[in-house]
C-alpha cells in the first residue's frame, strides 16, 4: 500500500510521540495537581505555534488551531490529564517516580496522542473554523470536567460538538468502538449511617439495639431496590463498598454506630432519583424495624453519558478512515464504568469513542485501574490518525493528503 504524506509524517514522529508518553506516565498528578503535566502540553502546543490558554478550570490548558480555509464551525477535542493514587509495580524503564501515583488509566497516552494531533493539524491546517483541543484535569472523581465548565470552557472557546477517546484494554490494539445513546453510566456514591444503644454481647445482647441487625437487613433490601423498585430492562447497579464498625480487640461489644456505603450506577436521570429515594427509604425503615436510627447521604458523580447520533457516525465514519470500517464496532456493549466528559455533553452533543489498547493470544490483558497497566505506545499512531479523521469529517477536508 502507499503509504500517504501523512502516513509518513506519524512514521518519522511515533518514536518522539512514544518519548513524550513515557515521560508524562514518569511523572503522574492527581487531579488538580497537574502542573507539570500542564506545563508540559503548553510548551509543547506553544512550540508547535498552537494559540493556548492555561488555568482553564485549575489545571486545564486549551489550544485553539483556526484553519486557513473559511468557515464558522467550531469543535473540540477532549483528552483527560490525571493519574490515580496507585502504587505501580510493571519495573519499567518509565515507570512512576512519584510514590503512591501512577498513570495507571492511560491518561499519559490520551495526552500523547491529542498533542500529536494538535502538531499535524497546526503544520496542515487545511481546514475550514477552528478546532479547540481541551486538555482536561481531574477526570477521575475530582470534578475536572465540571471545573473547566464553571471557568466558562464553552462561552470562551464555542464548539458546535465535542470529542472524546479512551483506550480500552481487552479490545484489540487500534480497533475502535462506540454506540448511540447511553454508553457508560452515571456513577453515584451513597453512605448510611446507622446508630444505635451498644452492649455487652456475651452477657447483655438483649439490652442493646443492635445496628449490626439493620444494617444486614438493608444489605439484602438494596438488591430488592433493583429486583422490585426498576423495571427488567432498565440498568442499575447497587454495590456495598465498605462496612465499619466495632474493633477486632473487642469483639464482645455489639457497636453503637455502623458505617456502610458504596455506588450506585443509572443511565436515565428518573432511575437515578428512584434509586436516590429508595435507598434513604430503605435505610429509615429498617432502622426503625431494629429500634435504631439512620442518616442516609447520596453524592451524584459524573452524568451517564449519552452518544448522539450525528456525532457518532462521524465518529465511526473517521475511525473507519483510520484502521478500515472491519476494525471499528459502531454498537459496542454500554458499560456501567463512568466518565466526567459526559458533564460536557450535557451542554454540547458528542460522542466517546474507545481505541484497542492491545490483548495477549492468550487472551489476557492488564486493565485500567491496576497496578501493571500500561498504555500500548504502538497505537499512537492511529489515535493521531483518528483525531485528523475527526477533523476531515467535521470540518470538511481530508487532512491525509495525496499519496507521497
Amino acid at each position: 500500500m502507499t503509504k500517504t504524506r501523512f502516513d509518513i509524517w506519524l512514521d518519522q514522529h511515533h518514536a518522539e510521540f512514544t518519548a513524550i508518553r513515557r515521560d508524562i506516565h514518569a511523572h503522574p498528578e492527581l487531579g488538580l495537581e497537574e502542573h507539570r503535566t500542564a506545563a508540559l502540553v503548553a510548551n509543547k502546543l506553544r512550540e508547535w505555534g498552537v494559540e493556548v490558554t492555561e488555568g482553564v478550570g485549575g489545571t486545564g490548558v486549551v489550544g485553539v488551531i483556526r484553519g486557513r480555509r473559511p468557515g464558522q464551525g467550531a469543535i473540540g477535542l477532549r483528552a483527560d490529564m490525571d493519574a490515580l493514587a496507585l502504587i505501580e509495580e510493571t519495573g519499567l524503564p518509565y515507570a512512576s517516580q512519584n510514590p503512591g501515583r501512577m498513570h495507571a488509566c492511560g491518561h499519559d497516552g490520551h495526552t500523547t496522542m491529542l498533542l500529536g494531533a494538535a502538531r499535524y493539524l497546526a503544520e496542515n491546517p487545511d481546514f475550514a473554523g477552528s478546532v479547540n483541543l481541551i486538555f482536561q484535569p481531574a477526570e477521575e472523581g475530582r470534578g475536572g470536567a465540571l471545573a473547566m465548565l464553571k471557568d466558562g470552557l464553552f462561552a470562551r472557546f464555542p464548539c458546535d460538538a465535542i470529542y472524546g477517546l479512551h483506550n480500552s484494554p481487552g479490545m484489540p490494539a487500534s480497533s475502535f468502538g462506540t454506540c448511540n445513546g447511553p454508553m457508560l453510566a452515571a456513577a453515584d456514591s451513597w453512605q448510611v449511617i446507622f446508630r444505635g444503644v451498644g452492649g455487652h454481647g456475651g452477657s447483655q445482647p438483649h439490652l442493646s439495639t443492635d445496628i449490626t441487625y439493620a444494617q444486614a437487613h438493608f444489605v439484602l433490601g438494596l438488591q430488592g431496590i433493583i429486583g422490585r423498585n426498576v423495571a427488567p430492562l432498565d440498568t442499575v447497579v447497587i454495590s456495598v463498598g465498605y462496612v465499619h464498625a466495632g474493633s477486632a480487640e473487642a469483639s464482645n461489644v455489639i457497636p453503637a454506630e455502623l458505617v456502610i456505603g458504596g455506588t450506585a450506577r443509572t443511565y436515565a436521570p428518573e432511575i437515578r432519583d428512584l434509586v436516590e429515594r429508595r435507598i434513604a427509604e430503605l435505610a429509615a425503615a429498617t432502622a426503625q424495624a431494629w429500634g435504631c436510627t439512620a442518616e442516609a447521604s447520596y453524592r451524584r458523580g459524573p452524568s451517564a453519558l449519552r452518544n448522539q447520533p450525528d456525532q457518532v457516525a462521524t465518529a465511526v465514519a473517521a475511525a473507519s478512515a483510520s484502521v478500515g470500517a472491519v476494525n471499528v464496532n459502531g454498537a459496542i456493549r454500554p458499560g456501567t464504568g463512568a466518565e466526567d466528559f459526559a458533564e460536557m455533553m450535557q451542554i454540547k452533543p458528542g460522542a466517546f469513542m474507545r481505541i484497542g489498547n492491545g490483548v495477549a493470544a492468550d487472551g489476557s490483558f492488564k486493565g485500567l485501574h491496576t497496578p501493571l497497566f500500561d498504555f500500548n505506545d504502538e497505537i499512537i499512531p492511529d489515535g493521531i490518525r483518528y483525531w485528523v479523521n475527526i477533523v476531515s469529517e467535521e470540518l470538511g477536508e481530508d487532512l491525509r493528503a495525496a499519496a507521497a
